[in-house]
C-alpha cells in the first residue's frame, strides 16, 4: 500500500509529532514561508484565506523552511513568535522542513511528484530576478522560492501548484479554492 498524504510524519511548530490525517476531507493549501523573505507579507494574505475560507473546510499549513538564501533561520519558538505577533497568524504552522535541499521531506517528495510544475504568476518578475542572481533552482520541478503553494482537494490529492508570486488574494488561486471547497 502505498503512502498517502494524510501518513507522512510532520512536526508541529511545538515539536510534537503528527501527520496530516486530521485534515483529511478538509481542502489543504500548503506553503512553505519564510520570516525574513520579500514576501513574507503573504502571511497577512494566508491569514485572511484561513479566516474567510476555515468553516467551509479549508486548512492553511505553514510549512518553515531555510532552503532559500537562509531566510528563515530562527528556532521554531522564534518563527511561532513572529507569525503571531507580526501578522496574527491562527493557521496550523509546523517544523523547519527542507523542500529542495537534502534531505528532501518525504511531504515534499510527495507534493512535487504529484504536481511537478507550478502556475507562474504572469508577471514573471520573481522568475527574472532569482535568475539574475543565479538563484534558481537546480531542477525545473524544485520549489522556487519561498511560498509556494500546494492547493490538496478533500481527496487529498494535489490539484494545482502556485508560484511563489501568486498572492493569496491571486483571483485564479482563491477561485481554485473555492472550486475544491465545492
Amino acid at each position: 500500500m502505498s503512502q498517502t498524504i494524510y501518513d507522512i510524519p510532520v512536526r508541529r511548530i511545538d515539536g510534537t509529532g503528527s501527520t496530516l490525517a486530521e485534515y483529511r476531507g478538509r481542502v489543504m493549501l500548503i506553503v512553505n514561508v519564510a520570516s525574513k523573505c520579500g514576501l513574507t507579507p503573504q502571511y497577512a494574505g494566508l491569514q485572511a484565506l484561513h479566516a474567510n475560507y476555515s468553516q467551509r473546510g479549508l486548512s492553511v499549513l505553514g510549512f518553515p523552511c531555510n532552503d532559500f538564501a537562509a531566510q528563515e533561520p530562527g528556532t521554531e519558538g522564534e518563527i511561532a513568535t513572529f507569525c503571531d505577533t507580526t501578522f496574527g497568524v491562527t493557521f496550523p504552522l509546523f517544523s523547519k522542513v527542507n523542500v529542495n535541499s537534502p534531505p528532501r521531506h518525504a511531504l515534499y517528495e510527495q507534493l512535487i511528484a504529484a504536481q511537478p510544475e507550478a502556475r507562474a504568476n504572469p508577471s514573471g518578475a520573481l522568475q527574472e530576478t532569482l535568475a539574475k542572481h543565479g538563484l534558481l533552482p537546480k531542477e525545473p520541478s524544485d520549489v522556487l522560492w519561498n511560498f509556494e503553494k500546494f492547493l490538496i482537494g478533500r481527496d487529498g490529492q494535489v490539484r494545482s501548484r502556485f508560484a511563489p508570486d501568486v498572492a493569496p488574494q491571486d483571483a485564479g488561486l482563491v477561485s481554485e479554492i473555492e472550486t475544491a471547497l465545492g
